[in-house]
């Protein structure tokens, strides 16, 4: 069903229905289920109903209850990664098995971006949580070649990690968990001829990849800030080729694809989008056409789907709701897209400080 207006009051119902019980479809993702309350509670944020619908204090004990702590100091380099639990579940101790299964009880970096996000956004204060074991056991996962492990054994390495470090690192305010030169040479490789960046060295270029290398270098400071504003001589990335490789991403249809030759998908409105934004190329965006390609994706119980006609799911419901902030849609809070939460949970201000109203 195709909606002719943004309906707010949908979504935010659709939103506050996924916090109070999830479907039994995403019974799958239990694992992830810190991620899903990321989705869930920062579209809430977005749409102006967290104070009215969540328990934010309720939310940050049990954010902090899936923090892995070492027994002792000592533990911090034997090669584990304490960070954050993506769910209750995945604390279980872990079952002897002689198969070669990669065991989930244990902490990985994208939940512990999730853990971190989600603290700032209710309003909790980062310096009150043992920041030290997650920086720490966190210079374990950073590969020689710059790159990093989301945990500390058998996994894959590419751009989605290293966001997800230099995230953590910046949201906690202290670099000492990676060594961001070598993080930067690693971004730097997976620019492809095209001006996109692959998740890996020489691979395709991707929305998803181009958005996590290009906001990394941002958050790490190697790039500025809408620097096709600033007239800089040059730049450690091919900004002009990056620049028409995302122009080149928005289809007849006005929704945006992740790769060449691909269908527009809600999501890379947001992943897309956001890397124009850090670059100052926003104004190329057909705004116009985008949102209309948008509401076609917009579901009658709220929430929003992958592709036209779809059923709705959280995933592309969050970024849609991300999507329609860049475009400046009335009633919902401005975005930080360089780190997925609104400006001011990104701030560290709460909503009911005196320093809020200061910031307007």
């Amino acid at each position: 069903m195709d909606l002719e207006l943004f309906e707010r009051d949908r979504h935010v119902t659709f939103l506050q229905m996924m916090y109070q019980l999830l479907p039994s479809p995403y019974q799958s993702q239990e694992i992830n289920r810190l991620t899903l309350a990321y989705f869930v509670i920062s579209g809430l944020d977005l749409l102006n109903s967290l104070d009215r619908l969540v328990d934010k204090d309720a939310v940050a004990t049990w954010v902090l209850s899936l923090q892995a702590h070492p027994r002792s100091t000592a533990e911090l380099n034997n090669g584990q990664f304490y960070g954050f639990h993506g769910s209750r579940a995945a604390q279980f101790p872990p079952e002897n098995n002689d198969n070669g299964a990669l065991n989930p009880s244990v902490s990985n970096l994208a939940s512990t971006y999730c853990a971190l996000a989600l603290l700032k956004i209710v309003g909790y204060n980062l310096s009150s949580i043992d920041s030290e074991s997650i920086l720490t056991s966190m210079r374990n996962l950073q590969q020689p070649d710059g790159s990093f492990m989301p945990i500390h054994t058998g996994a894959e390495t590419d751009l989605r990690f290293v966001y997800c470090a230099v995230a953590i690192c910046h949201m906690l305010g202290n670099w000492s968990g990676m060594d961001k030169e070598k993080a930067k040479e690693y971004i730097l490789k997976c620019q492809s001829y095209d001006g996109g960046f692959g998740l890996v060295p020489g691979s395709e270029s991707h929305g998803g990849a181009t958005y996590c290398g290009v906001t990394s270098l941002r958050l790490m400071g190697f790039i500025e800030d809408e620097i096709l504003s600033k007239n800089a001589p040059s730049s450690i990335i091919d900004v002009p080729l990056l620049l028409d490789w995302c122009v080149q991403r928005q289809a007849a249809d006005g929704g945006f694809q992740g790769r060449p030759n691909k269908p527009s998908d809600t999501c890379y409105a947001f992943w897309i989008a956001s890397v124009l934004k850090i670059l100052g190329g926003h104004k190329f965006i057909d705004k116009k056409a985008l949102h209309g390609f948008l509401l076609t994706c917009q579901s009658e119980y709220g929430g929003f789907s992958k592709f036209p006609g779809q059923l709705p799911d959280l995933y592309h419901s969050y970024y849609g709701l991300t999507a329609f902030s860049l475009l400046e849609e009335p009633g919902l809070n401005s975005l930080c897209v360089e780190l997925g939460m609104t400006a001011i949970a990104a701030m560290g201000i709460s909503l009911d400080s005196p320093s809020y109203l200061l910031a307007l």
